[in-house]
């Protein structure tokens, strides 16, 4: 049985973690587990963070918390070669061993006695909320998609991102990359964010816990796949899973005109919920409407 809305922790609260392992693509993923209260089996919920992100900081925002204290059996782990999960090169952002991860997960909670494995949905945010649309077209396990702020079309973004000249000089630059990787030299690392970017600054105003295991580096292949993701092709697909999609209206990293273009080709059952502010008040100054609409989502549906 859930919980009440209104039981929900506040975000920061101490929250019984348990530290898990599981494996994905011979890769060990690092993972927390939040078990729901009382005798399962329990609905679950896989998720993972953002670009370049570390499971600490959705801890600290306190997403899986409150999925928990609603009743969820609750995953979040670290992406491959990110944080303490395993995997070489470091830093590198493949999305498609993410989604990978994402439905390894679910293998993970299906096969636990106290997780109905008929009841398993996905959050994803920003990067991986454009994980959760791939991954909730094509796992038939999926019950129901939650994404948020989520990545639309990487090309479009790296578009919006460089001048003609700058994507020029990166796709150059790309295939410099591959020659010294054939070479067996080291891939060509880069930032993650810009250190005047308003993404760097609210990553590190986190509390060092949050970004245990974090850094502001990755490879520039990362960036390469970045530029060949296209997730909002497979929305159509998602459905009949339902698919709730949460989006700030004034969000410039993954341009809310894209999510709501994207919505419109999804087809029932879905919901759209907006928000004020820019990509980062989901996590912050809209925490509560965010986190209780997914809650209400996977009740709904789980």
């Amino acid at each position: 049985m859930t919980h009440p809305i209104h039981a929900i922790q506040p975000r920061r609260n101490i929250f019984v973690r348990t530290d898990i392992e599981f494996v994905s693509e011979d890769i060990t993923i690092a993972a927390w587990l939040y078990p729901a209260d009382g005798p399962g089996p329990h609905p679950g919920v896989v998720m993972s963070t953002g670009y370049a992100g570390v499971r600490g900081g959705l801890h600290g925002y306190g997403f899986p918390q409150a999925f928990a204290a609603a009743g969820f059996t609750t995953l979040l782990f670290d992406n491959p070669h990110l944080g303490a999960s395993g995997g070489t090169p470091r830093q590198e952002l493949d999305p498609v061993k993410q989604q990978r991860a994402y439905r390894d997960g679910i293998t993970f909670l299906a096969a636990r006695d106290d997780v109905d494995e008929n009841r398993i949905g996905i959050w994803g945010t920003s990067y991986s909320g454009g994980h959760v649309l791939v991954v909730g077209a094509q796992d038939r396990r999926v019950r129901a998609v939650v994404s948020q702020a989520m990545t639309i079309s990487g090309h479009q973004n790296s578009l919006r991102r460089h001048s003609p000249a700058e994507y020029a000089a990166l796709a150059g630059r790309f295939a410099e990359d591959r020659v010294r990787r054939a070479r067996g030299e080291e891939p060509t690392m880069v930032q993650a964010f810009d250190t005047a970017s308003d993404s760097y600054r609210k990553a590190m105003a986190r509390p060092p816990e949050d970004r245990e295991g974090w850094r502001n580096e990755i490879t520039l292949r990362s960036l390469e796949m970045y530029d060949e993701y296209e997730p909002g092709m497979y929305i159509s697909r998602i459905s009949p899973r339902p698919l709730l999609m949460i989006v700030p209206t004034d969000d410039r990293l993954t341009p809310a005109e894209d999510a709501l273009a994207a919505y419109s080709q999804a087809h029932e059952p879905k919901r759209l919920v907006t928000v004020p502010g820019d990509h980062y008040a989901v996590y912050e100054e809209e925490f509560d409407t965010t986190s209780t609409a997914a809650i209400e989502w996977f009740r709904a549906h789980l």
